[in-house]
Formats: structure tokens, sequence, C-alpha cells
């Protein structure tokens, strides 16, 4: 998906850059599918333009990225030297002292050189203590963007390397402008039921359409409003979302959760927001262990149905 909308965030970055001294550290804020990585790509690439250096058109050797290889990535199978490769839950050590090494190297074009790390958030206490040692001291014309979905799972002393652009939710208009370029097989039927359904994060809008999500949306509704006392709908819901869900899949699930139980903010009493947060904040827990689901993806179906008609009982005890 490429960059649109967070136009505060884009003047800011453009303030920066065109200032005498550009911070080496920035951090990318907001829910998972609201554009931080398409930002990311898009500044990264302003920032190792210079006047008279030739850009390439598709992937810029000054543009470094860093993430977890994805699970059907057969160029990382074909590297694991026959051994069984499994998905990262993470980035590990490992790659972030590869990306030392390389950046004890000279830029390849300019006298710039862009890091992004993707997520940076998900990082175990070694590996984010490494990349510490780089922002610290970072190698001159090297810049870091640190994608975060979760800003307080970042070590406070990266934080405090960093400046923070925060990415809000995208409003409609926007939303409807990435559905009709992204995902031009939506009708405009389909674009108003994926904004309404994604909280303002285009990238759950995008997986609504691509990955046929109306049903399972409708199940979540269903189970929010109703309960599930026999687990009946929870069932569906695993049907729904079929015998061995990819990641992918399975994070669009917990984003559209997130984005249903949102949705109910504006419509509960004062004494339900306890259990719409506790709910909330569980998907946000869970959305940070999809990995640890891919031998037994069913049993994260159940906990997203769980979450959603516990919140449902709570509501009706309370007005009860």
């Amino acid at each position: 998906m490429s960059y649109i909308g967070h136009e505060e965030a884009w003047a800011e970055w453009r303030r920066a850059l065109s200032g005498s001294r550009m911070h080496h550290g920035w951090i990318l804020s907001g829910r998972r599918g609201v554009g931080k990585s398409a930002f990311a790509l898009a500044a990264a690439r302003e920032l190792v333009a210079e006047p008279g250096v030739p850009q390439p058109a598709g992937e810029h050797p000054d543009v470094l990225y860093v993430t977890h290889p994805p699970k059907d990535d057969k160029e990382a199978r074909k590297k694991a030297d026959g051994k069984p490769f499994e998905l990262a839950r993470n980035i590990k050590i490992d790659q972030i002292r590869a990306l030392q090494q390389r950046l004890n190297t000279r830029p390849s074009l300019g006298s710039r050189r862009a890091v992004i790390i993707d997520p940076a958030d998900d990082m175990e206490a070694p590996t984010a203590n490494a990349l510490l040692k780089s922002l610290e001291e970072p190698p001159v014309g090297t810049f870091f963007l640190l994608i975060a979905h979760r800003l307080s799972r970042l070590l406070p002393t990266i934080r405090s390397r960093c400046r923070v652009l925060r990415f809000p939710e995208v409003g409609p208009e926007d939303m409807d402008a990435v559905l009709a370029r992204e995902a031009p097989q939506a009708d405009a039927a389909m674009r108003a039921a994926a904004i309404a359904a994604a909280g303002g994060s285009p990238g759950v809008a995008i997986d609504f359409v691509e990955l046929d999500l109306g049903a399972i949306h409708q199940l979540m509704q269903r189970i929010l409003a109703e309960g599930d006392r026999d687990f009946a709908l929870r069932g569906k819901l695993a049907a729904a979302m079929g015998a061995r869900p990819d990641r992918q899949r399975q994070q669009a699930a917990i984003e559209l959760a997130r984005a249903v139980v949102a949705e109910h903010m504006h419509h509960v009493s004062r004494t339900e927001i306890p259990a719409l947060v506790t709910a909330h904040s569980e998907l946000v827990r869970l959305a940070g262990e999809v990995p640890t689901y891919n031998f037994d993806p069913g049993l994260l179906v159940m906990e997203i149905g769980t979450l959603l008609s516990q919140f449902a009982a709570s509501r009706a005890s309370t007005n009860g």
C-alpha cells in the first residue's frame, strides 16, 4: 500500500528534513494498518535522495528494511539449508548484528542511509539493546525509522533517543481513496462496508476486501450483541475463518475484532466501559501473540470469540 493521508506527520517530517539538523532516530507510532510502513518507505526515499545523484526506480540500496520473514517466503526457505523453516515471531538479534555490519560500509549512492525496523516493538530485550547501541552512536549519515504498533512496548531508552511521529486513524475519504486504488475489485457498497468495519485502518479495510471478511465481521457483531452461551456462533466463526488460516488472516481477524469492539465505545454506558476496555486490551495482547497459534489457529479463533462473548455477558449483567 502506497502512502496516503497523515498530512500532519508528513509535514513534521519534511520540516525536519529541510532543517539544519535532522534527528537520527524516529518512531512511527499508531495502530496496525494505518499506513506507517508505507509512510516509512516514502519518507526514507526522500531522506536518501540528493541533488545530482540518480535515484533507482525500484528498491533503493540505501534504504535498508529489517523485518521478520513472512511464512511463505520461498527465498527464506531456500536459505534454511535443509532445516525446517519456521516463521520468526519477531526480529532476531542476528538480524540487528548483520545490519550493524552493513552500516560499517559507506552508503551506495549518496551520503545518507535510512534504516526501517518493522515492527520494532516486537523485539525481545537483547535484540532491542543491540539496536540501542546503534541509536546511541549512529554511523554518520544513518537515520532510523522504527515502526511501533504499541509504543509502550519499546524500551524507554529507545524511546528517549527518538522523535515520535503519531499516526491517528485515517478518515473515511482517505480510506475510500486507498481502497479504490489498492482493491479496485470492490464496488462502492463493499468499500463502504470495509470502511465501516475497519475502524480507521486502511490495512484492515484492504484485508476485509481481499480476504472476504464480510461473514466473519457479521458473526463478530452477533457475538458482541447476543453473547454465545452455547458456543454455536463461535463454531460458525471458526468455520468462516477456515481450517488452517494463515498469519495474515489471523492478524486481520484480530484487527477486525478490535474495530468491532471500538465501534461500541460510542454506544455503551459509563458502567460498561471497563469491560469494553478489558476486551480491547486482550485483543491487543492477542495481536502480539499470533505466531504462537501457528500450530492450532482454531484456539485463536476461540479466544477472539470468547472475548467478544464475555463482553456481551458483562454488558447484559450490567444492564440487568
